[in-house]
């Protein structure tokens, strides 16, 4: 699959090297893509720096989102002709100490972050995964063929449930559904698994 990774901090950074290792295109992005040309090359052949508008201008067959919470207003309008009827991970988390007041709008209303995200990017297909897990985990725990990590996540239809579910597995963690875009607010933040890295079993049993 081609994938472009919007945001190349800790989460998609790390996530975009999984996938190229496992045999994926990604495409890192960044307002300034000249900056990410030491991650591009420690991702390997199969992965490359690009501009934003580069990114989304490539047609790409699924989009990881992991920018500030904050960014999301702005992305979401700037580049909505797009997105449509794409595959859109949400690894977003609202922080209001980092994003401010919308995200602490986002934790006081009767939606889950995801909900809104959703409602912004209204024409992709918006899950929810890698949101829960700590950076440190999702670099140093792929891979693994024992002791695998659960990654919780959320689909709106069965072709994005199927997609996110083997972009977890093939590198090396365990999917577990939790349900609808409606079902994650335990995998907002300070709630029931988020920042828990545990077993497919532990996290079932959690949920």
């Amino acid at each position: 699959m081609k994938i472009g990774v919007i945001g190349s901090g800790n989460i998609g950074g790390n996530l975009g090297k999984h996938w190229a290792k496992a045999g994926h295109e990604v495409l890192f992005t960044s307002r300034h893509p000249e900056q990410l040309k030491d991650l591009a090359r420690d991702a390997g052949n199969n992965a490359k720096a690009v501009s934003l508008d580069e990114a989304w201008e490539a047609n790409a067959d699924v989009y990881l989102l992991a920018t500030p919470f904050k960014a999301i207003d702005e992305l979401s309008e700037v580049y909505a002709g797009e997105y449509g009827n794409k595959i859109l991970i949400d690894a977003t988390n609202p922080y209001p100490e980092r994003d401010g007041e919308m995200a602490q709008e986002v934790r006081d209303s009767n939606r889950n972050a995801s909900e809104y995200t959703a409602m912004k990017f209204n024409t992709a297909r918006t899950t929810k995964a890698f949101n829960t897990i700590y950076a440190d985990h999702l670099k140093e725990r792929a891979f693994r063929d024992t002791d695998k990590l659960a990654i919780p996540f959320a689909a709106q239809d069965e072709e994005s449930k199927q997609v996110t579910q083997q972009l977890i597995e093939d590198i090396g963690f365990d999917a577990v559904y939790v349900g609808a875009l409606t079902e994650t607010g335990s995998m907002d933040p300070d709630q029931k698994v988020y920042g828990k890295s545990v077993t497919k079993k532990e996290l079932e049993a959690m949920l």
